[in-house]
């Protein structure tokens, strides 16, 4: 089964050092992700003030500067991995390092037939 865990924390709650370091406990469990045949994709996301937003209301599209959402918390990054169940994607969930500063939601990913297999 496929989840995907996003990760959401304050960008001024990490300090340089603090990011840095994340980033490379985060390649470490993606390299042990992978090891396991578990790991299908990960990323951190540029800051919040690289965001737009866009919606379509009647056919007419608008398009704001920033995220959709006014938020303590923003979405900073996601790990897509393959888990028997919530219980195994929520231990997995617990190891990356963005949990110990903001959260990480585990969402089951939904699985549609006839998307295209590859990326």
């Amino acid at each position: 089964m496929k989840f995907m865990l996003l990760i959401y924390s304050h960008e001024n709650d990490w300090t340089e050092a603090e990011r840095d370091a994340c980033f490379a406990e985060s390649i470490e469990l993606t390299k042990e992700l992978h090891a396991s045949g578990q790991y299908l994709g990960a990323s951190p996301l540029q800051p919040i003030r690289t965001a737009t937003s866009v919606r379509v209301r009647d056919g007419k599209r608008t398009v704001t500067d920033g995220p959709f959402a006014e938020t303590y918390e923003h979405l900073g990054g996601y790990f897509l991995i393959e888990a028997r169940d919530q219980d195994e994607a929520v231990a997995i969930a617990s190891r990356i390092p963005g949990a110990r500063k903001g959260t990480v939601e585990v969402r089951p990913i939904l699985e549609l037939a006839g998307l295209p297999t590859d990326a």
